[in-house]
């Protein structure tokens, strides 16, 4: 959909240019220190981009530079694109927040919560109520993910054959019911586990689309939006914008991740709608404009205004936040004062989160340091990639904050 460019003067759009050039000489100080590979930022004001930049490389050993047309993989952000398909079934009357979840995956009937014992032999008690969509949406299934290591729930995945990938030729639908074999690690909706719960929604579309996964984003969302370079394989002739993929070490940047870093180049057997997509920083920019514009991008509304208001607000009980209402979350950012919507964190006191943000702030990021940020209230979305896994540079996202924010004079 073209390429992307500054749109408009960052002084036309109430920001101060002197105070946003301060953003560069500090991000370049990662790659100066060894710290990241390359990277690219985007920051829009009022639905116009106002500041682009990008720095070091997209593969270290070819010395191949970040380009503005770089595919990077969104591992964990991911997760809001399937979150939006499956709200725009919702809007459409397919499927309703409060289904149990079985009444699409059988296998889901009648699901039972752990209560002790070893993984080989463990005690479980029935749900009180069964999984909803709902509960998936907001992580508050009960579900977890075998790479943790730290519950027997987690054991119990591995065991089935989990890990950080999945069993060779696996399909999404084989997978879904395996893990409904597996208990769950609390009574859905008593609290909130990052988990395998946005790939059960995939599933989820799959069978209310007809479809598989990738088509059906690809019907809902990548073609009435443009994104012409997203989705969950890349052919051969874009592989060579493929950025690498780095292990970070605490003196800098380590090997490449060859394995974990692997994209396919022909469709997978497993889908994967909680992490496998890779796409380029202008396809989830327009992604991130559809929502900053309340569901609306170049004419087509793929969604209303109140769905995009109900997804972004905090879902958690009692307007709890992320600190009080989870199990040990795997961020760099504390979750004071942040809750979590349908598919979205939410910033709910930006005084309690130590940050100069705004309280309706929705955002997500993925493993691989990518991450956004959507600011309604001033009319913002900023948007980060790098590939370097986990990120070394862990002050990254609390320093964006005050950078981004202490530029704005209007």
């Amino acid at each position: 959909m073209g390429q992307l460019e500054v749109e408009a003067e960052a002084s036309e759009m109430g920001m101060d240019p002197a105070r946003l050039a301060l953003l560069e000489p500090r991000l370049r100080g990662f790659i100066d220190r060894g710290l990241m590979p390359g990277w690219l930022i985007l920051i829009s004001r009022g639905g116009k981009i106002v500041y682009l930049s990008r720095a070091g490389h997209r593969d270290v050993a070819r010395q191949e530079p970040v380009e503005l047309d770089t595919i990077w993989r969104l591992m964990s952000m991911t997760k809001p694109i399937t979150s939006v398909a499956a709200m725009m079934l919702y809007e459409q009357g397919r499927l309703t927040l409060t289904d149990p979840v079985s009444r699409f995956i059988p296998a889901f009937e009648g699901m039972r919560v752990y209560a002790g014992g070893p993984p080989d032999r463990p005690m479980s008690v029935p749900v009180f109520e069964p999984v909803t969509i709902w509960h998936l949406m907001t992580h508050t299934a009960g579900m977890t993910q075998a790479f943790v290591h730290r519950h027997p729930c987690d054991e119990m995945l591995r065991n089935r054959g989990f890990g950080f990938t999945n069993p060779a030729g696996m399909t999404l639908e084989q997978a879904v019911e395996r893990w409904a074999s597996v208990p769950l690690l609390f009574q859905p909706g008593t609290d909130w586990n990052y988990s395998l719960a946005t790939d059960v929604l995939s599933r989820v579309i799959e069978i209310v689309t007809r479809s598989p996964l990738d088509q059906a984003l690809r019907n809902l969302l990548f073609e009435p939006l443009g994104m012409e370079d997203t989705g969950f394989w890349l052919p051969a002739d874009r592989r060579n914008r493929l950025a690498q993929l780095y292990m970070g070490l605490p003196g800098g940047i380590g090997a490449a991740l060859e394995d974990m870093a692997l994209v396919p180049q022909e469709r997978p057997t497993f889908i994967s709608g909680g992490g496998g997509l890779v796409g380029t920083a202008g396809d989830y920019h327009r992604f991130l404009s559809m929502l900053a514009r309340k569901g609306e991008l170049g004419g087509r509304r793929l969604l209303t205004r109140r769905t995009v208001e109900y997804m972004t607000r905090n879902h958690l009980p009692g307007g709890v936040d992320l600190e009080s209402f989870s199990r040990p979350l795997f961020t760099d950012v504390p979750m004071r004062g942040v809750g979590y919507g349908l598919g979205f964190s939410v910033v709910q006191d930006p005084v309690r989160h130590r940050s100069v943000s705004s309280a309706g702030e929705y955002a997500w990021g993925g493993v691989a340091s990518t991450l956004f940020w959507v600011d309604p209230s001033e009319e913002l979305e900023v948007l980060f990639m790098s590939q370097i896994i986990p990120d070394p540079a862990v002050q990254l996202r609390s320093a964006l904050h005050p950078l981004i924010y202490h530029s704005i004079v209007d």
